[in-house]
């Protein structure tokens, strides 16, 4: 008989099948083939040299672990017909599918905020792509869609894509180490995923094992996920792995600096669109975006720049910003040509951590220095180097949160049959490690303009 999957090999994983029909002719559509074009972990890369993994291979991946969790759910009882079980597939494997270049870094730079103020966030783009998938397929992807939305009326199926034990967060917290090398990030994800349940089950139905609450208590099925005892360390694990990577990865401050000198860079070629040669040679899916056509608004259906934005999206990935900004670099704009040739050969800023926001007083002692460096390296001239600095110094704050347990709270099933939250739970070991955000203050600045002196 021939074979009902195609098989991937993925170094995070082992082999994962990709089912045939709907998912692998997912895997098969340009917006997904795109992904391979997007690096997952944005600017980490110049960090850590391995880090060049893709969205492409994350969704996959995301993808499999769904897989793992439904087989689990439904070895313990949980009925679910093939239109969910492919509708939750397809939503892991497409939750992704709207990041822009570099993943996160350029998120709210390339469709500023409209008329209604409303911020650009990649899930609206994932939701929109998805949306014409699901026309270009006849409506395959409405269970999926509904999964991604959270309003499938088995609400579960939506916490195995978005709440703090998703596949998405298994996904990336266990491949993001494996391709840094950085080893506080390995979790035990086979023994969440094995832990996992539906919980309560009203009478045995489709929710699962039957007993597990009075019946009447909510519609057969609906249930919400669970963590069985014996899964609550791995669980604290996962936790306080993303804490350490986030400290030691995604907020490193050489990928902070990264960030800025792109967005600086960014924002200057959007400010002087129209009136630079070397603007003109910008890749046309980039330059879609920075002649400011389109806002966050746009992304409504009814907008009549609706379509061309999601035909210029689908078409822009790392490639077109990295040819840009070696374009860019012999622009005669003093500034933007230094931005995109310090991005371009990693001359990047420093960022230094502050114990406390700083006072107006030091932002504009920070930038009346960076003004005088600007003209003394002939970047500037001294009637435009003010205003220039603002795209050599940056203040920001960075909120690293662990476990937030009254947004979304974990639930562990007691071996006496009770469900209490994690923090709350006998087996935790540091639960006090586990709540509560820090924050942390920082200024980007040129290496030039050392703050020590």
């Amino acid at each position: 008989m021939p074979s009902r999957f195609t098989l991937f090999n993925d170094p995070v994983h082992g082999f994962i099948a990709v089912p045939k029909g709907l998912v692998l002719s997912l895997v098969e559509q340009p917006e997904v083939q795109r992904l391979r074009r997007i690096r997952q972990l944005g600017l980490g890369f110049l960090v850590f040299p391995g880090a060049v993994h893709t969205r492409f291979e994350h969704g996959i991946g995301a993808m499999a672990l769904m897989q793992d969790a439904l087989d689990t759910l439904r070895e313990k009882g949980t009925v679910m017909d093939t239109d969910e079980v492919g509708g939750a597939l397809a939503a892991a494997l497409l939750h992704d599918v709207g990041h822009g270049p570099f993943s996160h870094t350029l998120e709210h730079e390339l469709l500023p905020p409209g008329p209604s103020g409303r911020r650009h966030h990649h899930e609206r783009m994932s939701r929109a792509l998805m949306a014409r998938l699901d026309a270009r397929l006849g409506g395959a992807l409405r269970t999926a869609l509904a999964i991604f939305d959270g309003a499938y009326p088995r609400p579960f199926f939506h916490s195995l894509l978005a709440s703090q034990l998703d596949m998405d967060r298994l996904d990336y917290l266990r491949r993001d180490s494996f391709y840094t090398g950085v080893a506080e990030g390995v979790v035990g994800v086979d023994r969440v995923i094995k832990t996992m349940r539906v919980h309560p089950a009203p009478g045995g139905g489709r929710g699962g094992a039957a007993g597990a609450q009075p019946a009447g208590a909510q519609p057969a099925g609906a249930g919400r996920i669970v963590i069985e005892a014996k899964g609550a360390y791995a669980v604290e694990n996962v936790l306080l792995s993303r804490r350490l990577m986030y400290g030691q990865v995604y907020l490193h401050k050489t990928v902070i600096a990264a960030d800025h000198v792109l967005r600086a860079a960014v924002g200057r070629a959007r400010e002087r669109w129209g009136t630079d040669p070397a603007l003109a040679e910008t890749a046309p899916p980039f330059a879609f975006f920075l002649a400011g056509r389109a806002t966050a608004d746009d992304l409504d259906p009814a907008s009549d720049l609706h379509g061309p934005l999601l035909d210029a999206f689908a078409a822009l990935d790392d490639t077109d910003v990295l040819y840009s900004l070696k374009r860019w670099a012999g622009s005669a704009d003093r500034v933007l040509a230094d931005l995109a040739r310090r991005f371009v050969d990693r001359d990047l800023f420093r960022t230094t951590p502050l114990d406390a926001p700083p006072p107006d007083a030091d932002v504009e002692a920070w930038r009346d220095r960076a003004a005088a460096w600007l003209v003394a390296e002939e970047i500037s001239t001294p009637a435009t180097a003010r205003d220039d600095a603002r795209y050599y110094v940056a203040v920001g704050r960075e909120r690293l949160a662990a476990y937030d347990a009254d947004r979304d709270p974990v639930c562990i099933l007691e071996r006496d049959g009770r469900v209490r939250e994690l923090t709350e739970s006998t087996g935790v070991l540091a639960p006090g490690a586990l709540g509560g955000a820090r924050e942390r203050d920082y200024v980007c600045l040129p290496k030039a303009l050392d703050l020590a002196r």
